[in-house]
């Protein structure tokens, strides 16, 4: 069953369930995912699925940090909720030990150098770290592993 299957009877589920916070949270994640089907004009594979869960997960993300400052801890409790229920069809975060180690390997395997190796790093990283990990947070650690050698 495809992640967007899996999306459609979870948003059957939750109409039945009268559980109104997460079929919004559901149905606004399947009009940002038929969005980017009519965009692309075809349906989408789970990695293309993936991305588009990604970034609605960042946009939340990103919202927080908003709410935050302006003091609504409301907005960002109700924020953090959507994201849970977007997490339930994301794949498993990397820890930062993994991820850490998982850039150290991949700087050994090309055997970069400095930054200017930064772009073929990231690359190779963003193929393995694809919906498990933040891709600022990972150019982050590759720059200071980078720019420590």
């Amino acid at each position: 069953m495809s992640l967007t299957s899996d999306i459609q009877a979870a948003i059957i589920t939750a109409m039945k369930a009268k559980d109104k916070e997460t079929l919004s949270v559901l149905r606004m994640t399947k009009a940002a995912i038929s969005n980017k089907q009519i965009e692309l004009g075809h349906d989408l594979s789970d990695d293309e699925t993936l991305a588009v869960l990604a970034s609605e997960v960042k946009s939340r993300n990103d919202s927080i940090t908003d709410f935050k400052k302006g003091k609504r801890q409301d907005l960002v409790e109700k924020t953090e909720n959507e994201i849970k229920v977007l997490a339930k069809y994301m794949p498993v975060q990397l820890t930062e030990a993994e991820l850490d180690n998982l850039v150290s390997q991949t700087i050994q395997q090309l055997n970069a150098a400095g930054l200017r190796d930064m772009g073929k790093v990231m690359g190779a990283l963003s193929a393995k770290t694809k919906g498990r990990a933040d891709g600022a947070k990972v150019a982050s650690l590759v720059k200071t592993k980078l720019g420590a050698q």
